[in-house]
């Protein structure tokens, strides 16, 4: 048993205060307010001059570990607090909220009773510093709904192309712009004033987004929007924030969201950005207990980060390329000088590793690059290989690698599909499904009992392009191109590439996200011989139906839950589900070309405001991928979606029953950007202590996040206890 302190309720109901000696502190409780710790936590009151404050984060920091260590909780209706499973070390306390501005850091040891003193802002100003990204995102001043269709340069600024106000959305949202960072926080609502002085701030906008090695990138993305009409509005939106104009406050957390248990640690190093982790089997939980948690680092660098969690210690595994040909994000050279790292490119991969996946063996599975894009003759027209017959490919730009953290060897594969996202079946073949995102129109897997086996990545891998059963005979026959009109006697072709992916667990069939406007997901059956016997369904974002009982638009990640149900995170501001068991009309046939199935959607709006001259429902969140926590790892039970809050610097945990989002969010360091999070159960027999969820910091600009320059991106570890107070 730990040693306990504890103030008794009779001792403080009778007007005995008991004082806990911190150096030159002292700890007093309030009447009524009794907290019990144990040696291995700190706890106390936190109070203003307003008295108690509930719903405020108490946040402890470290050095004195191995990497940087953070543990953040929210305190109860009474203001108490407790941070609970402190490793030995000293910390620096303090405490966050909105309402307030940050608290003067305390040190102190695990073991001691510590009140803390609030500090209420001085300003509405002072107190919106501490918002989350959204809020201030969500006063941008979007072109309404009668500009569009766009009249082009001579005209509006928006291009022609541009059709309607939710098209130009999913590009400034997930799509584009905020599919690599925050727009809102403190680094992008603000003009820097490294970046130098000019004229205006419309110029200041278009010097800053030609920054970095990803400066064209943003220039690119620029132009589908109308640099004119874009710019403009970006200007007008720091204009009005220097001018004094606040976005609307926040709440403070509620109910269960003031159970959680926040743990953080440093991994990679200030020049890297993580893409996401793994820590452990999608489709067993309780694989690699207490183990490492591996992140990918997309194009910065050349090495997967891990973290022990268990003893806050840090390290990499080295990635090898098979070609020394293989091009590097180094390639990319720097457009203009950036605010933050100058003329130096920071930038070095060839791996370009995107998402990391175990299996039930323990190994680590990635997408890699592992050589330049022409195909090997394997793939190509003339190959006898069955996919290659049916469905050549010329390129790929990103492979597959594997790493056994037994042998500690990564084995690279050679494909001849592109990968983006990856997943395993529940087959015995153990296939591994993969997403291209960047196009190709084909879907490819992996045998990898066979390529375990056989060592044969040719005969191990196939693909399959995606056709749609358009004559409606239930069965893969000759087709029609996608740029050809769909012929009631043949099949048709979609011209599409999986962004997300994800398997049935009910039918093991395989669904994907489209990406674009509307957007859709598309279910695959590979059939008996997949390359030739694979069919699939469409369906599209009910957008602009008048017979759709809901409207949204433009999906990115997606997971599903134990029933087959599709869970996906669309740029409308929604969290979005599919049920194709809802479905009333045919499922294929020459109108099951997309819109067959509106009645399949329900949409719930993501927490946070909506933007400026927007009036259709939503929210201005943009969140980039979801999970369902089938095997509830969290504690709030099973099947429960989960959508990356991207600028709501949090998770955003929904449940079906009510509707409602339970807001996980992190209040530091500001900025917290996910891309994807998975569940794990150390110990079954532990309760709330033996599980939870990982995430990490997934922006591509960790330096815009709280601390600048220098800051790196942190793996979080999420856990619900039953009450604020539990240890």
């Amino acid at each position: 048993m730990s040693k306990r302190i504890l103030y008794p309720l009779g001792l403080i109901a009778a007007g005995v205060i008991l004082v806990a000696s911190l150096g030159g502190l002292n700890a007093q409780q309030s009447t009524g307010q009794a907290v019990s710790i144990g040696k291995d936590a700190i706890g106390g009151v936190v109070s203003s001059t307003n008295g108690p404050e509930a719903g405020v984060w108490v946040i402890a920091e470290t050095t004195d570990l191995p990497t940087k260590f953070v543990k953040i909780v929210v305190t109860d209706d009474g203001g108490r607090y407790v941070l609970p499973q402190l490793p030995k070390a000293n910390y620096k306390v303090w405490v966050r909220g909105y309402g307030l501005v940050d608290s003067q850091p305390i040190q102190v040891t695990p073991g001691k009773i510590l009140n803390l003193k609030a500090v209420v802002a001085a300003s509405p100003r002072a107190a919106a510093e501490y918002y989350p990204a959204i809020y201030w995102f969500s006063l941008l001043k979007v072109p309404d709904k009668s500009e569009f269709p766009g009249t082009g340069r001579e005209g509006n600024g928006i291009p022609e192309t541009m059709k309607s106000q939710g098209q130009w959305l999913h590009l400034v949202k997930t799509d584009s712009c905020w599919s690599c960072h925050q727009l809102g926080d403190k680094a992008t609502r603000e003009i820097p004033k490294s970046l130098g002085h000019f004229d205006s701030i419309t110029a200041a906008w278009s010097r800053r987004l030609l920054s970095g090695q990803a400066g064209n990138n943003m220039i690119n993305g620029l132009a589908q929007l109308g640099p004119e009409r874009a710019l403009t509005m970006f200007a007008d939106w720091t204009d009005r924030i220097a001018a004094g104009e606040l976005p609307p406050a926040p709440p403070r957390p509620q109910g269960v969201e003031r159970n959680v248990v926040i743990t953080e640690w440093d991994w990679a190093d200030p020049k890297a950005y993580l893409h996401d982790e793994i820590a452990t089997d999608k489709q067993n939980p309780t694989l690699n207990a207490n183990g490492l948690i591996y992140g990918a680092t997309e194009l910065s660098t050349n090495y997967l980060p891990v973290l022990d969690p268990v003893n806050s210690e840090t390290s990499q595994v080295k990635l090898p390329v098979r070609d020394p040909k293989t091009p590097s994000s180094a390639d990319d050279k720097v457009v203009a000088p950036s605010p933050y790292w100058g003329d130096e490119a920071i930038w070095h991969s060839q791996a370009n590793v995107h998402n990391p996946m175990f299996d039930a063996q323990g190994r680590v599975w990635i997408t890699s690059r592992i050589r330049p894009s022409d195909n090997p003759a394997f793939c190509k027209e003339g190959s006898s290989h069955p996919s290659a017959v049916l469905f050549p490919l010329k390129t790929s730009g990103r492979q597959l690698a594997v790493y056994d953290p037994k042998t500690k060897q990564v084995t690279l594969i050679n494909t001849c599909f592109g990968t983006h996202h990856l997943v395993f079946a529940e087959d015995a073949n153990n296939t591994l499904w993969t997403s291209s995102a960047g196009g190709g129109g084909a879907v490819g897997w992996l045998n990898t009992k066979m390529f375990d086996e056989t060592h044969d990545e040719e005969k191990s891998q196939g693909w399959t392009a995606l056709i749609l059963d358009t004559n409606g005979n239930g069965k893969r026959d000759a087709y029609v191109e996608p740029d050809q009109p769909v012929d009631p006697t043949k099949d048709k072709r979609i011209n599409a590439a999986f962004y997300g992916v994800t398997v049935s667990p009910v039918d093991g069939l395989i669904w994907g996200t489209v990406l674009g406007f509307p957007g859709a997901v598309v279910r695959l059956n590979p059939g008996s011989n997949p390359p030739a016997t694979a069919l699939a369904e469409m369906y599209e974002l009910p957008w602009n139906n008048p017979g759709a009982p809901v409207h949204g638009f433009s999906p990115r990640g997606l997971d599903i839950d134990r029933n087959g149900v599709v869970w996906t995170v669309i740029a409308s501001g929604h969290l979005a589900s599919f049920d194709r068991r809802k479905c009333k009309g045919p499922l294929n046939g020459p109108t099951a070309t997309g819109q067959q199935c509106p009645e399949g959607w329900t949409l719930y709006p993501l927490p946070g405001p909506q933007l400026k001259g927007v009036t259709d429902p939503g929210s201005a969140e943009a969140s980039y991928y979801d999970w369902v926590d089938q095997f509830d790892t969290l504690g709030l039970g099973k099947n429960v979606p989960i959508a990356t809050g991207n600028g709501n610097d949090a998770l955003l945990a929904l449940l079906p029953e009510s509707g409602k989002f339970v807001v996980l969010r992190v209040p530091y360091p500001m900025g917290f950007y996910a891309k994807g999070m998975d569940g794990r159960i150390d110990d079954t027999q532990a309760g709330w202590k033996g599980k939870g969820i990982w995430a990490t910091y997934g922006t591509r600009t960790p330096f815009h996040a709280e601390g600048g320059k220098g800051t790196t991106s942190k793996v979080l570890h999420f856990q619900l206890r039953p009450d604020p107070l539990t240890q």
